[in-house]
């Protein structure tokens, strides 16, 4: 499937070869991205618990329903875009609690909420992560200023001009400190590969004044550049902004992409190798990327990203590939999956997604979450397309409702 620009989620074990799959080492595994994989159907209901929750709507509680955290008592959401400033608090059967907006020009608000929220559920505060101010505003769940951290500063000048660490996504990483990806390394598409700044782009930083507390170094060759321009003329391009941080349990999946090896890396700060692709990216021109995706105890899911634009389809889409390794049959597939509560055999978003569509939760429960808008419902059960928990809560939808959040939970 091909699609603009893809971001976010989680990965393990992978098996290829080169045109097949075959394990490098008892733990270690290794995937040739230029190979080619049979396909496999999923069902969603199969490899996950499923949960929906629809969103209560009043005239005070409006929303596009992007989940950006959900804890054991609370779900928080935005507006997709996030330019009014809104954030809205539910419980997690989707009663509406509480509606916040700082968005202002005072010192402790925002001026918008486009970048991430972040929960910490055991001191009950918000990191809001806004671009714009090059700050994470702290708040807490009823609103009240915290404390304010700063961006930290990027490195010497690379080419034309110097970018600061923009952290996207950025997720709790203990007590004391978050994780976060520099988004903005290797994407500097004001130049060209002379603009690229050779920096790590793992970093653990303070939650109280923002200072990167460690630099997470993953080495590599060289810098490699993640904005595609087209050969023909006219200033389209395309930037592959995929993150490089993905969480599971107690550990975390870490990608850099001019690396030939992605880590996994434990909170008492042990790293090792995890996944090998090949050929080399160095080697590769154009080249071609591998991602993380959503992981579960017996699939793992992740993405190739190749750094070329199919220009003869109507919008600039990168190319990219959808797979998923299966632990048990201990093979790597190309995959489709469907929710089953839906008679029409509709397929789920893939599970490397846009941000704006999926949501990878950072805690035990929950693999991911995704809205599923009120029309889609509607229009769905006049047609007879829906069963089960789902057919129920559209039965007494509008269309012009909030969205359902569906909430795809680890199986116990």
């Amino acid at each position: 499937m091909k699609r603009e620009i893809a971001l976010m989620f989680l990965i393990l074990f992978v098996l290829a070869g080169c045109g097949g799959n075959q394990q490098s080492t008892d733990d270690l595994i290794t995937v040739d991205v230029t190979a080619s994989y049979p396909k496999k159907e999923l069902i969603l209901q199969d490899v996950f618990d499923v949960e929906y929750i629809p969103l209560e709507t009043t005239d005070e509680f409006v929303n596009s329903g992007y989940v950006q955290a959900i804890g054991k008592d609370v779900i928080i959401v935005r507006n997709s875009r996030g330019a009014d400033g809104n954030i809205f608090i539910y419980d997690r059967k989707g009663k509406a609690l509480r509606k916040i907006n700082r968005r202002g020009q005072g010192p402790e608000e925002y001026t918008n909420v486009t970048g991430e929220i972040t929960f910490d559920e055991e001191s009950g505060e918000m990191y809001i992560n806004c671009y714009g101010l090059k700050k994470i505003l702290v708040y807490d769940l009823f609103g009240n200023f915290k404390r304010s951290l700063g961006y930290v500063e990027g490195g010497e000048e690379s080419g034309r001009f110097k970018t600061d660490i923009g952290y996207k996504p950025l997720y709790n990483f203990d007590q004391d400190h978050l994780i976060g990806h520099d988004w903005t390394s290797g994407r500097n598409f004001a130049g060209r590969e002379i603009d690229v700044e050779p920096r790590n782009i793992i970093g653990i930083i303070s939650k109280q004044d923002g200072s990167l507390i460690k630099e997470i170094e993953i080495p590599f060759e060289k810098k490699v550049f993640q904005v595609v321009f087209p050969p023909t003329s006219g200033g389209v391009y395309g930037i592959i902004y995929n993150s490089g941080l993905v969480p599971y349990h107690d550990s975390w999946i870490l990608t850099e992409p001019s690396a030939d090896t992605i880590y996994s890396y434990t909170a008492d700060h042990k790293m090792k190798p995890f996944i090998v692709r090949t050929p080399s990216v160095q080697s590769m021109n154009p080249e071609t990327f591998l991602f993380p995706g959503v992981l579960t105890d017996r699939y793992y899911f992740m993405q190739t990203v190749k750094k070329e634009i199919d220009e003869t389809e109507p919008r600039s889409n990168l190319l990219e590939t959808e797979l998923v390794y299966d632990r048990q049959e201990k093979k790597t597939f190309e995959y489709i999956i469907y929710n089953d509560d839906f008679t029409s055999k509709r397929p789920i978003n893939n599970l490397v997604d846009d941000i704006f569509i999926l949501t990878v939760i950072n805690n035990d429960e929950i693999a991911f979450a995704e809205k599923i808008e009120a029309y889609d419902l509607v229009e769905a059960y006049k047609n007879g397309q829906l069963s089960g928990r789902l057919k129920e809560i559209a039965a007494n939808l509008d269309e012009e409702d909030n969205p359902v959040i569906m909430l795809a939970k680890h199986k116990k």
